[in-house]
């Protein structure tokens, strides 16, 4: 699928704004403050129903006017569909061609996208509620109704703090708090173990491509330029991520910039391995395949048994602490926990590694490409890696937003449509 144009209205620094997009590779330039991240951030909204910058609706209003409105026009599978988000103070409504629907849910599963920013770029390095956001936000396109859930869960646990703190405790009110815990949280857990599962196997083989990736040919080779920089009808050259450590091409990886200190590279050639890390022991192994909509009675049960058990803990604590929302995901290469150990280097290996199995696993489950949008990370990312990132997508919009492109990357953006970004 992809976006063919963007209409904006009073949207951040945009009074009026209309884009139209190519179908391959879009580049947004312009200096930094003209509104190259605006444009992505709305394309995101009409994915998602809400902005992955702010929960303030009203930010993105421009300064003087009362009311924002977002349309896109798409095709998937063929056909053309229209979203349109409006924003009026705190208040906004949704359209799917034409027609109003009561939430921002309902536009989930409909424009498929991938956002992958600098801040991605520490999905390992952070904390576990930075990996919890990477697992819900590809879940919430994927199932609506696990964004309901996950909604629904927060705004539990929010009312079961709150009951912690009174005194004298209200055992038999907390009983029932605990029970709608227990129901919403075991759908969320069997969901992500499954989603786990399904990154671990993906994200691997990406892993091992990307540490095995050999320099580029030539660029005077037409057969090692991207499909977009090709005469038609030439064929492509798998990218250097995407070939095999077998491939006699292969060759030792691009050099590193001066600054990153040498990989580990008896753990990044291991691979990378993921397994779902919840709070509350699991039934059966989180990544087993029993973990499914058949688990989660039994995920119900054990969460039930832990909240009773550690009632006293949460008391003192004033706050739940176990559940859903202290989950992790687990990465390890080479027996290192990359989220404590890893360099930066082979943290940015698994977070790009993330972010690609995530476009897999959205084509895998809709049958459509998703709409990739790079805000600012290529400059982020060492040469090797910002080919294998490119040179993955050949047949995925993408839209990038950059001040400035290296030499070598415009050459191979020949072809690229580009778009100047400025408030008109």
């Amino acid at each position: 699928m992809f976006i063919k144009t963007l209409a904006l209205q009073n949207f951040r620094n945009y009074e009026e704004r209309s884009v139209d997009f190519d179908a391959g590779v879009n580049i947004l330039t312009g200096n930094n403050g003209e509104g190259k991240t605006n444009m992505l951030e709305a394309v995101r909204m009409l994915s998602m129903g809400r902005s992955f910058r702010t929960q303030n609706d009203a930010e993105a209003i421009l300064f003087g006017k009362s009311f924002f409105r977002i349309k896109g026009l798409f095709e998937r599978g063929g056909d053309d569909l229209t979203v349109e988000v409006r924003a009026q103070g705190s208040a906004k409504s949704y359209f799917i061609d034409g027609i109003k629907v009561p939430k921002g849910a309902d536009l989930l599963d409909h424009a498929l996208t991938v956002i992958f920013s600098p801040d991605d770029l520490r999905i390992v390095k952070d904390g576990p509620e930075k990996r919890r956001h990477f697992m819900d936000h590809e879940l919430f396109q994927l199932k609506p109704l696990y964004y309901l859930d996950v909604i629904k869960y927060r705004r539990i646990v929010k009312n079961r703090n709150l009951l912690l703190k009174e005194m004298p405790l209200n055992e038999p009110l907390l009983d029932v708090y605990d029970g709608y815990l227990a129901e919403t949280g075991a759908r969320i857990m069997a969901e992500r173990a499954g989603f786990a599962a399904r990154l671990a196997k993906v994200s691997a083989g990406i892993q091992d491509r990307i540490t095995a990736s050999s320099d580029p040919r030539p660029a005077e080779d037409p057969a090692a330029a991207p499909a977009y920089a090709r005469p038609a009808g030439e064929p492509a050259a798998a990218p250097a991520c995407a070939r095999s450590a077998e491939d006699p091409a292969a060759a030792p990886a691009y050099a590193r910039p001066a600054e990153e200190p040498a990989e580990d590279t008896a753990a990044t050639a291991a691979g990378l391995e993921v397994s779902y890390e919840p709070s509350i022991e699991m039934p059966e192994p989180p990544d087993s395949d029993a973990q499914g909509a058949g688990a989660v009675p039994r995920i119900q049960e054990a969460i039930v048994e832990q909240l009773r058990s550690r009632r006293a803990k949460d008391v003192d604590a004033g706050s739940t602490t176990r559940g859903p929302h202290k989950d992790d995901l687990k990465l390890v290469s080479g027996g290192v926990d990359l989220r404590k150990y890893g360099s930066q280097g082979q943290q940015r290996t698994a977070a790009l590694a993330l972010k690609l199995a995530e476009v897999d696993i959205i084509k895998e489950e809709t049958g459509e490409m998703p709409i990739l949008l790079l805000d600012d990370v290529l400059s982020e990312l060492d040469e090797s890696r910002q080919r294998c990132l490119i040179g993955s997508f050949e047949d995925c919009q993408i839209i990038i937003t950059a001040a400035d492109l290296p030499t070598d990357l415009r050459q191979a953006f020949a072809g690229a449509h580009t778009i100047r970004a400025h408030d008109g």
